[in-house]
């Protein structure tokens, strides 16, 4: 396996990097409100600009564990991934109208607030309880996994990397709050298109142009978009993707509060609105260009894999291994790949820090005890440097405990669904009950973790390679033929299929339990005859607000009625 040492260019590029992340920080701590307040320091005092929150949605959205897995997966498994972009384009209408205005109204610090006001206070500490565990635990994982990949790759240390990474965000996340976050979300996000590009048209001159690129991919069977099979236990089909991708993005961009925390700092909904549609165009060509990069690389390796030749032992190594065996010859290269796949790791980890901070002190310490008001924005700070550290720590300890890292991930996809089907009942029926979405998403995330972590397995079906023309005697290794029907059917299902399943089961158990076991609503317990419309989706809103008057105007003709005779 090839390994490098970074040249003064690279070290140049990355310490800028840092420098300039650390440096923002600094400027916003100093600047403005100098993040004196909650309202500054989680919400940037909801006056931010359209741009910069637009890309800050898309860098918390992609880390780096995301740019290395689509690159592989469009060179082993070709480019059917990327019709998963359709779903974007079809779910972001679908968030902005239906699920962004309720949050926008409400104006709440936590997005878990909602299901209190809208069922009670258990399902709100149930499900931001279940948020913590899922972003502690992801978050662990997005600093550890690039850093091992790096290392076995490019010889540059994991513990370096991970103590850059961790101890750079976990800084400028404290101090400069949410106006650091959405900023060097910018920078960072720059870094990331530019080291996949780089890939791309390094690749491109190498082989002789984007034509024979695909022309190679084409030829390895890379470029089959045929797969239209309505089959769930298929990897990935038009339909899993397209659906499975729609309830995927549906659970990140309408409901997560990491991206809600981003969208209400903002002064108006459409404002919102503008910022969730330009993040569409970023994240899709980010997506793409990614895909493209995968198959480029591809044209360089159609005659010897380096994973099937043994260079690589995980087939997440495949960009930095192509970085480091043809690019580094040009100074710099090589430190503007880690730069941007650092920023990738940095985006994700200080959004969490930020939004983590927002709920510990809304959902727990402000609920649970009486603190003074002054005391709070210390307290915040504090959270999100301790989240910081933790994150950090789990980073060191994933090393030792190599269950967590599918743990974190198994976690991470079966929660998405069912949570995105307590909000969907909340927001668009007036029956849903605390008790039906509290036992539905129990009942739906256990079944999704048993879909997502259950053994044995069908190991996974990669398109064909090729060792002819690597050096020395290296041979194929024959795949065991499996028969699939072996295995239990729900170990078989597609993880493209976890998050639809998830939040199908949501509604179905739910509505049927609140159906059968009424319950008191909020409303009722509060002595009002009618939920508050701002509560729902605007349909249903604009419904309930039409049928409220109309029974109103029938009060006052039957008491003037009453009072006439």
């Amino acid at each position: 396996m090839t390994r490098m040492v970074f040249g003064p260019w690279d070290f140049i590029i990355m310490t800028l990097t840092m420098i300039t992340s650390i440096g923002i920080g600094i400027y916003f701590r100093f600047s403005g409100g100098k993040q004196k307040t909650n309202e500054e320091y989680l919400m940037a005092n909801r006056n931010m600009s359209v741009f910069p929150v637009a890309v800050s949605l898309m860098a918390s959205f992609v880390s780096a564990i995301t740019l290395l897995g689509i690159s592989s997966e469009n060179y082993y498994n070709g480019m059917q991934f990327v019709v998963i972009n359709i779903s974007y384009f079809l779910a972001t209408p679908i968030a902005s109208r239906y699920y962004l205005p309720v949050f926008f109204g409400l104006q709440k610090t936590s997005t878990y607030e909602y299901l209190e006001l809208r069922f009670g206070p258990r399902i709100r500490t149930l499900a931001s309880l279940t948020y913590t565990l899922q972003m502690i635990l992801y978050n662990g994982v997005v600093l550890y996994a690039p850093a091992i990949v790096l290392e076995s790759v490019t010889g540059l240390d994991r513990v370096i990397s991970i103590l850059v990474v961790g101890l750079v965000c976990t800084f400028y996340s404290t101090i400069g709050g949410m106006k650091a976050v959405l900023f060097t979300d910018l920078l960072q996000s720059f870094l990331m298109f530019a080291s996949v590009v780089s890939v791309l048209v390094f690749a491109s001159i190498q082989v002789g142009g984007l034509g024979n690129i695909f022309a190679a991919a084409k030829e390895g069977g890379r470029l089959d978009f045929s797969h239209v099979s309505l089959d769930p236990t298929e990897r990935h089909t038009w339909w899993s993707l397209i659906i499975g991708g729609l309830i995927m993005y549906l659970s990140l961009y309408a409901v997560n509060h990491t991206q809600i925390q981003r969208l209400l700092t903002v002064s108006t909904l459409a404002r919102s609105q503008q910022c969730m549609w330009w993040n569409l165009p970023v994240l899709s060509i980010l997506s793409i260009v990614t895909c493209i990069s995968g198959l480029a690389i591809y044209a360089v390796y159609k005659d010897c894999d380096p994973y099937a030749a043994g260079y690589i032992t995980a087939i997440d190594q495949l960009m930095p291994y192509y970085v480091v065996d043809s690019m580094r010859t040009v100074p710099g290269l090589a430190g503007l790949f880690v730069a941007g796949i650092f920023s990738a790791s940095l985006s994700t980890i200080s959004a969490s820090c930020n939004a983590l901070a927002a709920v510990t002190l809304t959902d727990y310490v402000s609920r649970w005890c009486k603190i003074n008001d002054m005391y709070i924005p210390w307290l915040t700070k504090i959270a999100a440097c301790g989240y910081g550290l933790l994150f950090l720590a789990l980073a060191f300890l994933a090393g030792y405990l190599g269950g967590v890292l599918q743990a974190a991930f198994t976690i991470f996809s079966a929660v998405g669904g069912p949570l995105f089907g307590v909000f969907t009942l909340g927001m668009f029926t007036t029956y849903a009950t605390e008790m039906g979405v509290t036992l539905s998403l129990i009942s739906g995330m256990s079944l999704t973790l048993l879909m997502n972590s259950g053994r044995p397995r069908p190991a996974l079906v990669k398109l064909p390679v090729n060792v002819g023309n690597c050096p020395g005697n290296v041979t194929l290794t024959p795949t065991p033929i499996v028969d699939p029907s072996e295995y239990f059917y729900l170990y078989r299902i597609s993880y493209m299929w976890s998050s639809p399943i998830g939040f199908v089961w949501v509604l179905v158990v739910g509505s049927i339990i609140s159906l059968a076991w009424r319950q008191p609503q909020p409303w009722h317990q509060a002595g009002k005859r009618h939920p508050d419309p701002k509560l729902f989706t605007p349909p249903l809103a604009k419904w309930l607000k039409r049928k409220y008057q109309e029974d109103q105007s029938v009060e006052v003709h039957l008491i003037n009625a009453e009072y006439k005779s």
